[in-house]
């Protein structure tokens, strides 16, 4: 079980008065110790309603984000990263731009053994983009995977293809 001083480091989780941002904020992204560093385990974040700005038109883009990593001392808290990928919403970027940004921002909170991000962009103008990116660290036993897992992507986008088509 954590105990509260462990947890007392957390100040969005529980907070009685949740601030939105409406433009891109790191800051909001908070971390705590991973009780289990020495077991290799993923964490899979299911986030299904991003939102953020095409920087050229202002139009909106939604997308499907799905984050895996293997936590290596930290893991990310939940209602931090809700919050910080909802500081995107009035941001405008490239949806690659957004998948690099948001792989990044992860791996210097939490410089996690192996981190991916993929994005589903919703089709906008007949296109649809689905950008990937990944991080395996260095000496951490995740390099070969990492490159196997961008090909592995394309699975999942596959998939998801056929189910947004029925």
């Amino acid at each position: 079980m954590r105990k509260k001083e462990d947890l007392s480091k957390l100040k969005k989780l529980g907070s009685q008065s949740t601030a939105y941002e409406y433009t891109y904020n790191k800051e909001i992204l908070e971390r705590f110790e991973n009780n289990y560093p020495n077991n290799d385990y993923m964490v899979t974040l299911d986030a299904y309603e991003f939102t953020t700005l095409c920087p050229k038109t202002g139009q909106p883009d939604f997308a499907k984000l799905y984050i895996n990593y293997v936590p290596d001392e930290y893991l990310v808290e939940s209602k931090s990263i809700k919050l910080y990928l909802f500081s995107y919403r009035n941001n405008g970027d490239f949806h690659e731009d957004c998948i690099n940004k948001i792989l990044g921002d992860l791996v210097e909170l939490l410089n996690p053994k192996y981190i991916e991000v993929l994005g589903i962009f919703s089709p906008r103008g007949g296109i649809a983009i689905y950008p990937f990116a990944s991080y395996a660290k260095i000496g951490g036993g995740y390099e070969d995977m990492k490159k196997q897992r961008q090909f592995d992507a394309l699975n999942v986008i596959l998939a998801n293809k056929r189910n947004y088509n029925n």
